[in-house]
């Protein structure tokens, strides 16, 4: 949300569901803070625009006959400003756990600019909501856990997944949170149910360098372990895990070279919203991230 106020990109929903954030202090009272600040808000404006290129890409593909399941999905507002883009899928899907999924709901009734657009694109019989899940005919929320497929599938299923339509998976620093071997059936469970398929994962790489196991360390300080982290040494570690759970076309890139391909008007322009001379750290955040993406093709999209 700060990143929006900022005006780093435009997200007219996300106040709905995040507080505003605490004024900060003036540059020169601590730059060296500033600047690692300064950092991730550039790797957020590289991530957020990286991984809307690819869902783009995905939506003009199949001419938006298609779903989108988004794993993890927080409080992500892409449903609402995809609707005020009219790129909207057939049907658009949220997994977190319950409780954020509760969270979530609550915002959404108690919030109009919320409720409408949901309301808006919604046909057919009433849209059933309870304090876990919420199913209209084009977007769908449901509480489960990604550790259990069967589960998460079951759930989906009685929200209206469609198995033969292509299907786009997102992940944003959702799989790193699992073991190996729970992401790993994750995955193979997308790979083996949608004949038609994309996934996109954005989180962590090259973790096995210094700067890497200073970034676990500061996590594992305020109690976030990362079960996940043997799969993020390497770009080639990311597309191997992908290409082992039987997706058929897996790249990798990390942001500093997603942040190359964006538009360079619009670089310059957040580059001058909170200018710092000093980038080594920036450029260090940007090589310890990556947008990897898989698909498996059977019709030739």
């Amino acid at each position: 949300r700060f990143a929006v106020s900022v005006g780093y990109w435009k997200d007219p929903y996300i106040q709905y569901f995040v507080r505003q954030a605490k004024e900060r202090k003036a540059p020169e009272i601590n730059r060296g803070k500033l600047e690692q600040e300064w950092g991730h808000l550039t790797c957020y404006y590289a991530r957020v625009h990286g991984v809307s290129y690819l869902i783009k890409a995905f939506l003009e593909k199949t001419q938006c006959n298609c779903q989108i399941v988004n794993l993890g999905a927080g409080m992500d507002t892409l449903f609402w400003r995809l609707k005020d883009e009219n790129l909207l899928p057939r049907k658009y899907f949220e997994v977190d756990f319950p409780m954020i999924v509760a969270r979530k709901i609550h915002n959404i009734k108690s919030k109009p600019p919320l409720s409408k657009p949901i309301m808006e694109s919604h046909s057919g019989d009433s849209l059933l909501i309870d304090s876990h899940s919420l199913d209209s005919s084009r977007y769908s929320i449901v509480g489960a856990d990604l550790r259990c497929s069967s589960d998460l599938e079951e759930k989906l299923k009685k929200h209206g997944l469609d198995v033969h339509l292509p299907t786009l998976l997102v992940a944003e620093c959702v799989l790193v949170y699992m073991t190996p071997q729970q992401s790993a059936n994750l995955l193979r469970w997308a790979a083996s149910t949608f004949p038609v398929a994309m996934v996109i994962n954005y989180e962590q790489v090259n973790m096995g360098d210094r700067f890497g196991q200073i970034m676990i360390e500061n996590l594992q300080r305020r109690q976030c372990n990362l079960a996940g982290v043997e799969l993020c040494s390497s770009l080639d570690s990311q597309r191997e895990r992908l290409l082992a759970s039987g997706w058929e076309d897996a790249r990798a890139i990390d942001m500093m070279k997603v942040y190359s391909f964006l538009p360079q008007a619009d670089v310059k322009r957040i580059e001058a919203l909170e200018f710092l001379d000093e980038k080594e750290l920036f450029e260090q955040l940007m090589q310890h991230y990556c947008i990897c993406w898989a698909s498996k093709d059977s019709s030739n999209l």
